[in-house]
């Protein structure tokens, strides 16, 4: 190694995507300094006085010289203070104290002025990303193992203090106990599996969350107070299967930089649900510094869920209709851009008015047909445009409960019903960029996925009298092969198509 010169290497995530960075440190015999260049956030700039305190109280104090350190790419913005640990192991190198760093190895952590080593949010795509830049090992502080072991096929190496990253490096100091820094328990979000048994009287609101469950197909439940509709919906997450493989790493890598550390890992499709006060940061992602994820995207794999969605301002309803087309979510702001996934079935539920009455023959309804309009107006015809199920829930009746008393199947007879569904989707779409209906292109409905001869007649029909459009066209055959898979047929039929277009079109 050149003398006074120190390489180590660090991870700059950039949304839930990491970059390996390379942290190069100089040390020369000028009147002593500590510069940080490369494109440093203000709490990376800060890392000079917590490196330099750390090391003084780990026994390894900075040499009295001027240092230079440089992160390369020098493009890249770098935010927040997972350098320290990487920045410290740099200069140490360069002064010859840590012989055995260099830019193959990985140091993510936080250090606190005492020496020891904090953990960070983030660990999960830091991880894979040095997995995938070819590191030789990773060192991560103690209080992110429990969230490391995740991620296979790198070696990671955990340490508590600045010293003991410095003694796992090579240098003659003797080994200091100390207390680890572990993170604050994050609070378990794993919702108990509702019953879907506890449904009575609504029989195409449980038809509609099946179907949605199959295909992964978004969803408005329009109905009266006390109808079911958010009942309905926190059923949804029983039906769905367990994620595994690239899924699961997804959905962590979305809730490790969420700062959920060892809770982070999760093989139940996510739950989110949103106050309708919730503004566009909220929702879509964003915030001032690092850039955070959004409900979208921490519902990403799983379901986000809108309760009283006219009651959400429009703008930051609207703000849902990209990615709910792309799966993605890209966050634009003055100090850059971050992207994250969006891969989540959107669940809305509604009342027909502000009172709740409208369309009920045994209510009367208080509002005027102007305000009802400007009511349901909140949810703008694009983003309605884009739910493949549309249903109104009915208030239950006695009769309703009569008439379905002992039909509604269970929760685990229903999940086992999407799973048969679900594993003729997946052979059908093996070999193609998708894996559920909801995705697949409209180019496929109209070549290998064509429905039987003469089965799209009514959408056709639809088609040319301008109440369907060719959005909604591609979604209606969605649907209908996600109905054709529930019956295990080959193709949709015209029974399949027909339902389909009727659950769409049930407002």
């Amino acid at each position: 190694m050149t003398t006074g010169i120190g390489r180590a290497s660090a991870i700059a995530l950039i949304g839930v995507a990491g970059r390996r960075i390379e942290v190069e440190a100089h040390l020369t015999s000028q009147l002593p300094a500590f510069s940080i260049i490369g494109l440093p956030d203000t709490s990376l700039g800060e890392a000079r006085e917590r490196v330099r305190a750390a090391a003084a109280n780990a026994g390894c104090p900075l040499p009295a010289r001027r240092i230079t350190v440089n992160l390369t790419p020098a493009a890249i913005p770098k935010r927040g203070s997972g350098f320290d640990l990487a920045i410290a192991m740099a200069v140490l190198a360069g002064a010859g104290v840590a012989p055995r760093v260099s830019e193959r190895v990985v140091y993510i952590g936080e250090l606190g002025l005492d020496g020891r080593v904090r953990p960070v949010v983030g660990v999960i795509p830091m991880l894979l990303a040095a997995r995938g830049a070819g590191a030789a090992r990773v060192v991560v502080p103690v209080g992110n193992l429990a969230e490391a072991r995740f991620v296979e096929g790198v070696e990671v190496h955990g340490v508590d203090s600045l010293r003991a990253a410095a003694i796992d490096a090579g240098a003659l100091l003797p080994a200091v106990e100390v207390e680890a820094v572990l993170p604050i328990a994050a609070p378990s979000d794993q919702r108990p599996v509702a019953e879907l048994a506890d449904v009575i009287g609504n029989p195409i609101g449980v038809r509609a969350v099946v179907a949605a469950a199959v295909g992964g197909h978004h969803a408005l439940l329009l109905g009266p107070p006390g109808a079911g509709k958010t009942m309905l919906a926190e059923r949804l997450p029983g039906l769905l299967p367990d994620l595994h493989g690239e899924a699961a790493l997804e959905v962590a890598s979305v809730r490790s930089v969420a700062g959920l550390g060892s809770a982070s890992w999760t093989e139940r499709p996510p739950w989110e649900a949103p106050h309708h006060s919730a503004s566009t940061v909220a929702l879509v992602g964003g915030g001032s510094g690092v850039l955070r994820p959004g409900a979208v995207s921490r519902a990403t794999r799983g379901v986000l869920f809108l309760d009283e969605a006219p009651e959400f301002p429009r703008a930051v309803l609207d703000a849902l209709r990209q990615p709910l087309e792309s799966g993605r979510i890209t966050v634009h702001r003055a100090a850059g851009a971050a992207e994250f996934p969006a891969r989540c079935q959107v669940l809305l539920a509604a009342n027909p008015c502000p009172c709740g009455n409208a369309g009920d023959s045994r209510q009367p309804c208080e509002c005027s047909p102007a305000t009802v309009r400007r009511y349901l107006g909140r949810i703008s015809g694009p983003l309605l445009d884009r739910m493949d199920i549309r249903v109104r829930v009915p208030r239950v009746t006695t009769g309703s409960i009569r008439a379905g008393d002992g039909t509604t199947p269970t929760t685990a007879e229903a999940r086992r019903v999407v799973e048969h569904a679900r594993e003729r989707m997946t052979e059908r779409l093996r070999g193609t960029p998708w894996t559920r209906n909801a995705e697949v292109a409209g180019s496929w409905l109209r070549a290998e996925g064509r429905a039987d001869p003469g089965a799209t007649a009514p959408l056709d029909r639809a088609l040319d009298l301008g109440t369907l459009t060719m959005r909604g066209w591609d979604r209606t055959m969605r649907l209908a092969w996600t109905l054709a898979d529930l019956q295990s047929a080959e193709r949709p039929a015209g029974n399949h198509v027909r339902e389909a277009l009727a659950l769409r079109s049930a407002l």
